[in-house]
C-alpha cells in the first residue's frame, strides 16, 4: 500500500530554508515500527503521521517521530502539519476552520491558523503542558558537552535547567553570541551529562544578539545524535516559559532566531504567560510546502 506525503519547510517563508518536515497522511494502516522506518528514511529532525482523531471533536491524532524515536510533542511538526492539513482541506473544497486541535502523546495541542495571500501560511500553537522543571546541571559539565569554557555558560538568570512544556530539554543560557557560534557538541561530554531527567538534547541560547538586531534571542539545539536542529519550537517554548516563571512579571513575548549558524535561518515567535495552573507557552511561525508524493509502506516482516 502507498501513502501520500507532503514536505514543508517550517518557521520560514522561503522554500528550501527553515526546518524541513515530512507529513504522511491517512497513516492508520502503518505500525509504529513502519513509521519509525519512514522517519529514518526521510532523515529530517521529525516526521509527522496524521491519523483520525480518537475523539471526533478534535481535528486529528498526530504521531511524531525523529529518525530514532517517537516523541510526545514537538513544535515545528505541529506548525507544519497544521499548514499542510489546511492546504489539503482547502484543495478538496472543505471549509478550513480557524483552529485545529491535535491529539498527541503529551496532550492536546491547540493551534490557531494564520492566513496569507494564498491561504494558510502559518500557525500559532499552545503547548500541551505547563512548564515543568527538573534538575540543574553543572556549568562545567555543560560547557564540556558544548566544547566551550565554563565562563561561556551564563548562570546570572538561571543555571542550566531541565525544562519541558511537553518535550524535555536541557535549557542553557550562554554569555555571548560568540559562545553560541562556537558551540559544537562533544560526544564524550554529552555521554557524561545526558540523558538527564529524560533530557537527551541541549537547547543553548543567548540574549546577546547585538545592537540593532531584530531578534530578542539567538538559539541553537543539539541532539544526542550529534545533529543540529534548524528550529525547535518545543524547546523555544520551554525556554520562554522558564524565563517567564523566573522573572515573575506577567506575560512574555520573544522573537527567536535559530539555525543561523548552520545556514537554515528560522524565526520563531514565542509567548508565555503565568496562569493559576502554571506557566503556559507556545510558538508561532510560517511554513511553506516544498514537495509531495507517495511512499510505499516498509516491509517489516
Amino acid at each position: 500500500m502507498r501513502y501520500r506525503y507532503v514536505t514543508a519547510d517550517v518557521f520560514t517563508s522561503q522554500a528550501y530554508g527553515g526546518n524541513p518536515l515530512a507529513v504522511v497522511f491517512d497513516a492508520q494502516g502503518l505500525s509504529a515500527v513502519q513509521m519509525q522506518r519512514i522517519a529514518r528514511e526521510f532523515n529530517y529532525s521529525e516526521t509527522s503521521f496524521v491519523l483520525p482523531p480518537r475523539d471526533p471533536a478534535h481535528t486529528a491524532w498526530v504521531r511524531i517521530f525523529t529518525p530514532d524515536r517517537e516523541v510526545p510533542f514537538a513544535g515545528h511538526p505541529n506548525v507544519g502539519t497544521a499548514v499542510v492539513l489546511a492546504r489539503e482541506m482547502a484543495a478538496s473544497g472543505r471549509t478550513v476552520p480557524e483552529t485545529f486541535v491535535f491529539e498527541e502523546e503529551a496532550g492536546l495541542v491547540r493551534i490557531a491558523l494564520r492566513t496569507g495571500a494564498s491561504g494558510s501560511a502559518g500557525a500559532q500553537l499552545l503547548a500541551p503542558q505547563p512548564l515543568s522543571r527538573a534538575s540543574e546541571a553543572p556549568a562545567a559539565a555543560v560547557a564540556r558537552a558544548l566544547s566551550l569554557e565554563p565562563a561561556d555558560i551564563d548562570t546570572s538568570t538561571h543555571a542550566p535547567q531541565v525544562a519541558s512544556v511537553g518535550l524535555i530539554f536541557l535549557v542553557v543560557q550562554l554569555a555571548s553570541r560568540g559562545a553560541l557560534r562556537r558551540a559544537v557538541p562533544d560526544p564524550a561530554g554529552y555521554a557524561a551529562l545526558l540523558p538527564l531527567d529524560g533530557a537527551k538534547s541541549i537547547y543553548a541560547y543567548t540574549t546577546d544578539t547585538g545592537a540593532g538586531a531584530q531578534a530578542d534571542v539567538q538559539a541553537r539545539m543539539f541532539t544526542g545524535r550529534m545533529t543540529e536542529d534548524p528550529a525547535t519550537g518545543s524547546a523555544t517554548a520551554a525556554m520562554t516559559a522558564l524565563r517567564t516563571a523566573l522573572r515573575g512579571a506577567g506575560a512574555l513575548r520573544l522573537r527567536v532566531e535559530q539555525g543561523v549558524d548552520m545556514g537554515r535561518a528560522t524565526v520563531l515567535l514565542a509567548h508565555a504567560e503565568p496562569r493559576a495552573d502554571g506557566v503556559w507557552a507556545g510558538v508561532a511561525g510560517e511554513a511553506v510546502v516544498v514537495m509531495e508524493g507517495t511512499l510505499a509502506a516498509p516491509d517489516v516482516s
